[in-house]
């Protein structure tokens, strides 16, 4: 049995200012993305049972430089060889863009902090984030300091980190977190970060970083929205301050957390790719940056290449990109439900219909070829539960097939036997097998070796027509209709003794090129009540018609 009771909110909600009312709550949208620092390298690569190689660091960083980030946490580098070398790799073979800014990642301790500037030295352009916890449960369980001894931790910190900036070679910016600040008394965090910020004393074309991290959700994320916008209103020097979010994701929700400390005052997210990072993970920058995209917001981060990106993440982090994940797993576009295939296919067609520039189609929040993927791979997916709507589209987008709703209903049934019986998902080129075998050019039993036409003064047409069953004698056969498939439908009745009504006959053209290939389809109804379908394709429209007439006869 679970026991609730040995839990309490441990989270510090802001003082309460009489007649504040917090702003965000009523901002409804994102209007523009904001700076974004992948801390893949450092906090994503610490989580993994085996980190990253050199090499594989390397590939990672140059991926995340073609995605668009500008800022990226390569390491920590006082703390592990591999950081260290990977850092004065990027330095020393000029490696860093002149857009692009590396960051890395230190404790306020006196030796980490000197072997980072040792490590960082002559980088064109780097960000020093120092950090030391703040919370309540570290300042009591972990240090077992009071209040001003963790300032002074933190102050000590910043004193040392400007000093040794003015000593080293390089060009050097700079980022404070009270680490912990979920667990932090809102006061408390803006009031060590003051302290810190008198020391840097940042200007406005010289900003300082301020980041508040989510290291542990604590709480609903409109709570850490509320520490944020308050934060904001109470640090000093905030005209020369980049407020950042650092949210990780234990409640699930951190995604929720970034997305509202942006609308709270964030001018910065520390993100990484599908949330990778540790326990639970950072928050996903994929979801965030593609959320924002998805509502006309350009997240300035390219992932047009999403089935790449995927590939060269997995590869090297040994890390699975979850099939659901939101807009990169390779299920979130797929649709198996009949109703969900139906609205999709329409949604397409009023689409190319109306020659839509906007987005609107059911059941699917952005166009998958924006991430590079397909429809037909991705979006409408076949098995047992899929309906008629979705079958018909995948025939008509990847082969130019479009048959008529009844037709695309009897194929339904017969694609979902299939996979039933099979216990799989169809591939497309499986769906084009069970339609080609069901229907196209079937002639057996029953076989037309020739048909010729004359046309009669009253405008019928009489067809002379040869036909035979199950390889016997050609047998001889004429018939006078409304029009040609009219006359061979009665010459073939008379001939065979059936007795059917031809109750649909559509066609078009199945190919683009000049030597375009007709596309007919025949539906017959017989005395007993039941329907067959047929297909035909030649080059002939007249044989194409016969084609698809015989082939439904030979379903009876």
């Amino acid at each position: 049995m679970m026991d609730a009771t040995k839990y309490h909110v441990g989270y510090y909600p802001p003082p309460v200012e009489p007649g504040h009312v917090y702003e965000w709550p009523r901002k409804d949208h994102i209007e523009k993305a904001p700076i974004w620092c992948s801390v893949d390298l450092r906090d994503g690569n610490q989580s993994l049972i085996v980190p990253m190689s050199l090499d594989e660091k390397l590939e990672f960083y140059e991926m995340l430089v073609r995605i668009g980030f500008k800022e990226i946490e390569v390491g920590f580098p006082a703390a592990s060889e591999t950081e260290y070398e990977f850092l004065r790799k990027l330095i020393d073979e000029n490696r860093i863009p002149e857009d692009v800014t590396v960051q890395v990642l230190t404790q306020c301790r006196d030796h980490i902090i000197r072997k980072t500037f040792e490590a960082v030295k002559g980088a064109p352009r780097a960000i020093i984030h120092f950090y030391n916890s703040t919370s309540v449960a570290q300042r009591e369980q972990v240090f077992k300091k009071s209040k001003e001894e963790i300032k002074q931790i933190a102050v000590d910190g910043a004193k040392l980190v400007k000093k040794l900036s003015q000593e080293y070679e390089g060009n050097f910016l700079f980022e404070y977190s009270p680490e912990s600040f979920t667990g932090t008394e809102p006061e408390y965090a803006v009031e060590v970060c003051n302290a810190v910020l008198d020391v840097m004393q940042p200007t406005p074309d010289r900003p300082m970083i301020i980041n508040l991290p989510v290291t542990v959700e604590m709480s609903m994320p409109h709570v850490y929205a509320n520490q944020i916008e308050w934060c904001s209103k109470h640090l000093k020097y905030r005209d020369s301050v980049i407020l950042s979010s650092h949210p990780h994701n234990d409640r699930g929700c951190g995604v929720a957390d970034a997305e509202l400390a942006v609308l709270a005052g964030a001018q910065r997210i520390e993100c990484c790719l599908f949330g990778n990072g540790e326990r639970t993970g950072n928050v996903d920058a994929v979801t965030l940056a593609m959320n924002m995209y998805s509502h006309g917001v350009d997240p300035h981060l390219d992932f047009s290449n999403m089935p790449a990106i995927c590939e060269t993440y997995e590869r090297v982090t040994r890390m699975h990109v979850y099939e659901r994940t939101p807009y990169a797993g390779s299920l979130v576009f797929a649709a198996f439900s009949g109703s969900h295939q139906d609205a999709i296919a329409k949604g397409m067609t009023w689409r190319k219909e109306k020659n839509l520039h906007e987005w609107t189609c059911p059941y699917i929040p952005i166009d998958p070829h924006d991430i590079g993927r397909t429809y037909d791979a991705d979006v409408i997916r076949i098995n047992s539960q899929s309906g008629k709507g979705g079958i018909g589209f995948l025939l008509q987008q990847n082969y130019g097939y479009n048959p008529p709703p009844r037709m695309r209903e009897d194929l339904g049934y017969r694609v979902k036997e299939v996979s039933d019986h099979q216990h799989k998902e169809l591939s497309v080129q499986e769906v084009l097998y069970v339609f080609e075998s069901s229907y196209l050019n079937h002639d057996a039993p029953l076989r037309v070796k020739a048909a010729h036409y004359i046309q009669n003064p009253d405008s019928t047409i009489t067809a002379n027509v040869t036909v035979t069953i199950n390889n016997g004698e050609p047998i001889d056969c004429s018939a006078t209709g409304n029009g040609r498939l009219d006359a061979v439908a009665t010459a073939l009745e008379q001939a065979t003794g059936m007795h059917f009504t031809l109750v649909h006959y559509s066609e078009h053209a199945l190919d683009t090129d000049t030597d375009s290939r007709a596309c007919c389809y025949v539906g017959l109804k017989w005395a007993s009540g039941k329907e067959t379908w047929g297909c035909g394709t030649h080059t002939d429209i007249i044989v194409a018609g016969v084609r698809a007439l015989v082939s439904a006869i030979n379903n009876k």
